[in-house]
């Protein structure tokens, strides 16, 4: 009943060497460029906006997740052991959706301040949030074919089977553990149905721009905070707590008190 790890990471095409985590990043990409193409033109925008918004913000947000990872795992690309090089290689893993989101979004924000777009900057943001989870969903599995990333032990029939040299120090011994991209994985695809299918949810938000995507931050976070418990890869710790679950939890506080604040408020109030 558990779940297998791959046998293989990538695949050779010719000279080329394709990595499955490439692949599930760019067809997580293509799913949320499509799904918001289809929600800005149904707010009365012109969908390729979309896709000139996201020439720019799609690299921004790789190379902010990539920022993220290295600066809060140093050790890895300058401590002793270290390689330099090695923090340019993305496709064997290690993005920080922290810095993605964030670098993604200040650009497209630079963007509408310097050209006019169908939609205001919190319009789009409210448009492409169901797609950033739908991508942060198919992107996890990248996670899988690379075996990393996976929870502590664990004897539940849907356990990841890790081979004996991926399991960390310490852990040897055990044969599965919990398939934590798995779990993202679902949260983010119930979290992007969420707000996408409830109306109940809209009519609470309320009508202000921006609302759903403090939204998608709050329920990203909150899944975010039980599942990085859960996983026992290398990390920096702060008060002896990993340093995502602090992120997790700063960002679920900040983005719940806007949305309960901005709900109660009854004018536009500015992010």
């Amino acid at each position: 009943m558990s779940i297998p790890s791959p046998t293989s990471s990538a695949f050779e095409v010719g000279p080329l060497t394709i990595h499955y985590y490439a692949l599930c990043i760019l067809l997580g990409i293509t799913a949320a460029v499509l799904l918001s193409r289809s929600r800005y033109k149904a707010r009365g925008g012109n969908p390729d906006e979309i896709n000139e918004l996201a020439a720019y913000a799609i690299p921004a947000g790789i190379i902010g997740g990539r920022l993220y990872h290295v600066i809060t795992s140093p050790e890895a690309y300058f401590g002793t052991d270290g390689r330099i090089g090695d923090a340019f290689k993305i496709w064997e893993g290690g993005m920080g959706i922290w810095g993605a989101v964030a670098l993604g979004t200040l650009l497209i924000w630079l963007l509408t301040r310097t050209k006019k777009y169908s939609l205001t900057f919190l319009e789009i943001a409210d448009v492409v949030a169901p797609g950033l989870l739908i991508a942060q969903a198919i992107g996890r599995f990248g996670n899988w074919f690379n075996i990393e990333l996976f929870g502590r032990p664990t004897t539940l029939p849907w356990g990841l089977e890790v081979p004996v040299d991926f399991r960390p120090a310490g852990f040897e011994s055990f044969a599965t553990f919990h398939p934590t991209f798995l779990y993202e994985a679902l949260w983010s695809i119930a979290g992007a149905l969420l707000l996408l299918r409830f109306a109940s949810l809209q009519k609470w938000l309320g009508e202000k721009s921006g609302q759903v995507f403090l939204a998608y931050i709050s329920i990203y976070c909150l899944g975010r905070l039980w599942i990085e418990m859960l996983r026992i890869d290398q990390a920096h710790h702060v008060w002896g707590i990993r340093l995502n679950v602090w992120v997790a939890l700063v960002l679920l506080i900040i983005s719940a008190t806007l949305v309960a604040k901005r709900r109660r408020s009854p004018e536009e109030t500015p992010l």
